[in-house]
């Protein structure tokens, strides 16, 4: 063993937070990002892409912090810098071929061989880079990279002209760039074209399963889903996902300045909007951390996953009432918005979540968008909603395989014991009241079964949420006295 006399110090690699994965609240993010950084920028329009990292997202989609061009870069910051979860399923609608703009020509002179251009969204093969009307090529006479805000680098890799005697050069730039702005709601909600057999926008949605093989658990589409037609368009995906699986869909309410801008204005906003879906959680208004805002959807989806992967990936729990890193509430504009309890409340009692800052940033909100036009617990509740359609869900994927087995007692015992096997144990770690599954007789006459079909009976009770908690204090005048009455 060495002698050591004196002071020393040691170094400790940094401890860095591991990610949680989870796929009961899987995020499928539909939207638009800046794929002109990404390194292929023509493979990664309307296709679900599977995404576990914050340098993966970069990869595959290029990322911006300029949320308001690029929708899915909120939730891979929300997802993968804020909450730490994965994994997220991105599908990009916007087409390098399609949405872009003409770059005029902008001249430009080195400062040590190098050229930084100043529009963003510079696609790289399509730059035209001149240096006295000759034209220069691409990875033989300059490379281009980009840096951290999204500009293109353009470093000269060939001797020019003066450069030879160590003078700076100017060149001509011109080109294309991708033009979020071209972006439309149709292109978001897309459609399948018959003729070529293609699937645009929220169409897109049905290749999750047979791609990934992973089923959707919340479908987000921050900011363009306070649009009406997009909002019911993501309501009617989350129904027969490839015509068996169900899921829910946050989106957000308009708080644009012909929207809500104050906590009254929400179940009016809601109504004209006609936001109504037991499928459907609506949150309002945006949140920010430091100078960037995020939609509301953005935040409670990457929350929302969190907590399902911190709870053994089972949606039992209501996101309600937890922790947010969040620095404030405010308008799509940036304009501050104050509420307490109080406020919090009202919004609520129009079916739609919201912040609270009670000792500290929480999410607000237990009930879908179908309260109170519906008080089923099951269509009521968020939590209980999302039980029933991971119940559902992951009851598909266990007993496909038994599809087209002999339908004798012997498949039917199998699936009542494991069904009740796995109802008793999530009944015993507390996450629901009771989970019990029965064949009746009554349900499967003879000519059903001799038709193949067979069919069970379950019955779900998930908790539901402790949203009102009540302490009636009363005045009790025998303490009183037997405090003061000596012995």
């Amino acid at each position: 063993m060495a002698f050591n006399h004196g002071v020393r110090v040691l170094e400790q690699p940094t401890s860095l937070t591991v990610p949680i994965y989870g796929t009961a609240g899987l995020q499928v993010v539909v939207g638009t990002a800046p794929v002109n950084l990404a390194a292929d920028p023509y493979a990664c329009t309307n296709t679900p892409l599977l995404i576990n990292s914050f340098a993966e997202a970069s990869e595959l989609l290029g990322y911006s912090d300029d949320f308001a061009s690029f929708n899915i870069c909120e939730s891979i910051d929300a997802s993968f810098r804020v909450t730490n979860v994965y994994p997220l399923v991105a599908i990009n609608v916007l087409d390098p071929t399609v949405h872009v703009k003409t770059l005029a020509a902008k001249n430009y002179t080195t400062s040590n061989g190098q050229i930084v251009t100043t529009d963003l969204g510079i696609l790289a093969d399509e730059l035209v880079v001149k240096y006295n009307n000759t034209a220069l090529q691409k990875d033989v006479d300059y490379a281009v990279t980009f840096d951290d805000k999204g500009y293109a680098v353009i470093t000269i890799l060939a001797v020019l002209g003066g450069m030879a005697n160590g003078n700076a050069v100017t060149l001509s730039v011109s080109g294309k760039a991708i033009d979020p702005d071209a972006v439309t709601k149709a292109d978001i909600i897309g459609g399948y074209n018959a003729s070529t057999g293609t699937e645009k926008g929220l169409e897109v949605i049905r290749q999750v399963f047979p791609k990934l093989n992973l089923t959707p658990g919340l479908l987000v589409c921050p900011g363009w889903s306070s649009d009406p037609n997009i909002a019911a368009a993501l309501a009617a995906k989350c129904e027969g996902i490839n015509g068996v699986f169900s899921c829910e869909c946050i989106v957000d309410l308009d708080s644009s300045e012909t929207g809500a801008t104050k906590h009254t204005d929400v179940g009016d906003v809601k109504e004209a909007s006609a936001m109504i879906s037991e499928h459907m959680d609506i949150m309002w208004p945006c949140a920010k951390i430091g100078d960037k805002i995020y939609h509301g959807s953005a935040i409670k989806a990457a929350y929302t996953a969190y907590t399902d992967a911190d709870n053994d990936d089972i949606p039992n729990l209501s996101p309600s009432n937890i922790p947010i890193a969040i620095s404030g509430i405010c308008l799509e504009d940036g304009a501050e918005v104050v509420l307490d309890e109080q406020r919090a409340n009202v919004v609520n009692s129009f079916g739609v979540s919201t912040f609270n800052n009670f000792n500290g940033w929480i999410l607000w909100g237990n009930r879908t968008a179908a309260y109170p036009a519906s008080t089923d617990p099951k269509d009521m509740w968020f939590c209980c909603r999302r039980f029933f359609s991971w119940w559902g869900n992951s009851f598909i994927l266990t007993y496909h395989q038994r599809v087209d087995s002999p339908a004798n007692y012997r498949l039917i015992e199998a699936i009542v014991d494991d069904e009740n096997m796995k109802g008793n144990s999530l009944v015993a770690q507390g996450k629901c009241a009771g989970a019990v599954i029965e064949y009746r007789e009554d349900e499967n006459t003879i000519l059903n079964v001799l038709d193949g079909k067979i069919k069970f009976h379950q019955l779900l009770a998930p908790y539901t949420p402790a949203e009102d908690i009540v302490n009636v204090l009363e005045f009790d005048p025998s303490l009183l006295q037997a405090a003061l009455g000596g012995e």
